[in-house]
């Protein structure tokens, strides 16, 4: 990072355009009108970044890829691209972007998968200029996470990566990452509803034999902000941690203004001592701290956790909004009719291999019941279709709106 570069840009910044925007004032966010912004807000997951636990597929494919190879097989091509662009009109909508304002969130974080804006024209900039419409009208604020990133940054479903790090030892990964975010920052660097960029979502567990990528981490993370900042002064950028965003301890000093740290924490105790190390970063660098992702845990501790990380004035985006046949999310909605055959046959080894083709056709459901069963997914959805879990709402001090 080149500091002086940064405050140069900075100094160029005319005041009425950087005065639009949340900004970073010691350890809190100041919203344009001066006031503190209490991030307080959930997860757009399962949209853009399908994961395999929310469809409930047990043993299936988990990651995006594997999901939407599961897809093509039962579908066919044709159909699948057609399955999935309705998927995306209908999971995220102005309905559920209207629900959330009205439930009393205040920001919500925004998964994202890199390949929708490798180019500056990709699918991914027209569904978020939609969903930054949506949230204007609402008064929400989008925090943009780049969930799975060039070569994978954890080698697990979350990244869609091929199950190992590739991105901290390959130069094309690293070059698309810059890409993606350089387009990003062209694209959003004037909008006053994005919050900031979160720029790499849990990037390497502490798995064995991994060590020499979780030194990396930082270093690159800089360079991402180095390459955000020469096109986007304005927004606020978002740091982290190694080990799923849960360690703090390589970090360095903060390398430029205007800058947030983001962690996450699940099934821990709902103490102060879970979240001491935060606390203390926040205090040794005087930066704002939030947690990113929390939550998938039965009311009573979504209650005590959020009331923990109120008292301490750490902003929280819970997990997720909306899954399937889960009380442990905004909103849930209904398996479709036959996905218990759907996801017996997702579960089946190699659906690829010749001698596993013909093993796994008797069990293959009849291609009626498929079609059936994804028409039916797209039905269960949408928010109409979707019923509220007023425990967990409740537990995050929130209210459960009639939805419209």
């Amino acid at each position: 990072m080149r500091p002086l570069a940064v405050i140069c840009l900075a100094l160029l910044l005319p005041p009425a355009l950087s005065a639009q925007f949340v900004r970073v004032d010691g350890q809190r966010f100041i919203r344009p009108d001066g006031s503190a912004l209490h991030i307080k807000g959930t997860n757009l997951g399962n949209w853009l970044v399908p994961e395999g636990y929310m469809w409930r597929l047990k043993d299936g494919p988990q990651s995006p890829r594997e999901i939407e190879a599961m897809v093509e097989v039962l579908l066919g091509p044709d159909q699948a691209v057609a399955f999935w662009q309705t998927y995306r009109d209908r999971y995220v909508t102005a309905a559920d972007i209207n629900f959330l304002s009205r439930a009393g969130c205040n920001t919500l974080r925004v998964p994202l998968h890199y390949k929708f804006f490798l180019a500056a024209d990709g699918e991914g900039f027209r569904r978020l200029d939609r969903l930054v419409e949506w949230s204007r009208a609402a008064g929400l604020l989008l925090v943009l996470d780049l969930h799975c990133a060039p070569g994978g940054q954890n080698g697990t479903n979350i990244d869609d990566s091929r199950g190992y790090p590739w991105l901290f030892e390959s130069a094309m990964a690293q070059g698309q990452l810059l890409t993606v975010w350089r387009n990003l920052a062209r694209h959003y660097r004037d909008e006053p509803v994005i919050l900031g960029y979160d720029l790499l979502n849990e990037p390497m567990p502490a798995f064995p034999g991994w060590e020499k990528q979780r030194v990396l981490v930082e270093p690159l993370l800089h360079r991402v902000l180095e390459a955000v900042r020469a096109i986007d002064p304005n927004h606020m950028v978002c740091l982290t941690g190694v080990n799923w965003d849960s360690d703090f301890s390589l970090l360095g000093a903060p390398p430029a203004a205007n800058l947030s740290y983001t962690f996450h924490k699940y099934w821990m105790p709902p103490t102060e001592d879970s979240i001491r190390p935060y606390l203390d970063f926040r205090a040794k660098h005087n930066v704002p701290v939030w947690i990113g992702e929390t939550g998938e845990n039965k009311d009573e501790w979504v209650a005590a956790f959020r009331q923990l990380l109120e008292a301490h004035d750490i902003g929280w985006t819970f997990w997720p909004y909306k899954k399937m046949s889960s009380p442990a999310g905004f909103v849930h909605f209904n398996p479709p009719v036959h996905w218990d055959r759907i996801v017996a046959f997702a579960a089946l080894p190699d659906r690829t291999g010749s001698d596993q083709v013909k093993k796994n056709l008797p069990l293959r459901p009849p291609q009626t019941e498929i079609e059936e069963a994804f028409a039916d997914l797209l039905k269960q959805i949408e928010l109409a279709r979707c019923e509220p879990n007023r425990g967990y709402i409740e537990a995050l001090g929130l209210k459960v709106p009639e939805k419209k």
